[in-house]
């Protein structure tokens, strides 16, 4: 379902499936919320908020956190029609799903999607902060580069997880709690679409290491670090040539010659919500293997002396 129109700063949708609409009790700040129960049952399963979750790696956490028992609040900020597709998705797996329209830099709109997955579920279990954005700018064309790139990347990719861990905080005592950021390799190597974006993804590292101190031992934080991802956010960026070039080199360069699959990236993310998980403050690379590299040619060459 499409929005009606577009929304005043701070207004929320969550697009209609087959559900009953289940209207919150009292009056909701900065602006409207509209949520759908789903075909799914809240017994006996935990819960998960997960921000850019609509499409790509965030969808599908969805579609895998849904069939191994959580119930999903699917965060978006434009993608309306395919949030609704995934909360159809994840109704069917037995979750009771629900999608949210919300602007992670904001902060207002962080503690609302916070309000409304606790206003239903009651508390948070695990948050996986997958939402993000980029400008592709040539890394050596600095003059390209304005003040207002690294401030609305950043807004969303660093102050935005940060702002939902925040929110969240006091409603993830439960015992197994866990926060996962999805992160970047370009954070270690330098390298990526833009400056901000690289910029902004090693701050996301150390936060992540730095909230796992903070919030320890009550809730535990991880990141993960995907390489180039099979999809739409770089194809539509760089363009369909562009991208053929690219994938050819991140494939020849990698280990396992291939890149990812956003539900590779979403598997390594499951695994670090498993609530009987130890690991905390890691930052765990998903790259078929890019920064390791292919070995040497020579690597198995047999030499007589």
């Amino acid at each position: 379902m499409s929005p009606a129109g577009p929304l005043p700063r701070g207004s929320h949708r969550s697009p209609l499936g087959e559900g009953t609409p289940v209207t919150p009790a009292g009056p909701l700040p900065r602006g409207s919320h509209r949520s759908l129960q789903g075909e799914g049952t809240t017994v006996n399963r935990r819960t998960a908020l997960i921000t850019g979750g609509a499409t790509g790696v965030g969808a599908a956490v969805a579609r895998m956190l849904a069939a191994r028992g959580y119930n999903v609040l699917i965060n978006y900020s434009r993608s309306a029609d395919e949030a609704a597709a995934v909360v159809q998705e994840c109704g069917a797996l037995g979750a009771d799903a629900v999608a949210v329209q919300a602007d992670v830099s904001q902060d207002g709109d962080c503690r609302e999607l916070v309000r409304q997955a606790v206003q239903r579920w009651g508390h948070i279990d695990a948050l996986v902060n997958s939402a993000g954005t980029t400008k592709f700018i040539p890394m050596s064309d600095l003059e390209a580069v304005s003040a207002a790139d690294f401030e609305r990347v950043y807004a969303v990719n660093t102050l935005g997880p940060f702002q939902m861990a925040r929110a969240a905080k006091p409603h993830m005592q439960g015992g197994g709690a866990a926060i996962v950021n999805v992160s970047s390799i370009a954070g270690l190597t330098g390298s990526g679409s833009s400056l901000p974006y690289v910029l902004s993804k090693a701050a996301l590292n150390i936060l992540t290491v730095a909230l796992a101190r903070t919030l320890a031992p009550e809730i535990r934080v991880n990141a993960v670090l995907p390489g180039m991802i099979e999809g739409r956010w770089m194809r539509d960026g760089l363009g369909e040539e562009s991208y053929a070039r690219v994938k050819g080199q991140f494939e020849d360069a990698a280990a396992l010659r291939k890149i990812s699959q956003p539900e590779h990236i979403a598997s390594a993310v499951c695994w670090l919500l498993e609530p009987d998980s130890v690991v905390t403050g890691q930052l765990l690379p998903v790259d078929a293997g890019f920064m390791l590299g292919r070995p040497p040619s020579a690597a198995g060459a047999t030499r007589t002396y």
